[in-house]
């Protein structure tokens, strides 16, 4: 069984909380590895200018 497999398998158990904090964990990793692009700088901007216009960004709900 390949370690991919094996962590699949144990997050089949584990309750909605705990995968919740497995995906924070997870998103925090892979966020330190993105680089700061122009693409990522523009879309940044993009947000903060809906924002200041009033536009509700979009957020993952827990």
């Amino acid at each position: 069984m390949s370690k991919v497999a094996q962590i699949e398998a144990e997050l089949e158990t584990l309750s909605q909380a705990e995968l919740r904090e497995i995906r924070n964990c997870l998103d925090d990793l892979i966020e330190d590895d993105l680089e700061f692009t122009p693409e990522f700088e523009a879309a940044l901007g993009k947000s903060e200018a809906e924002m200041v216009s009033g536009i509700r960004p979009r957020t993952r709900q827990p």
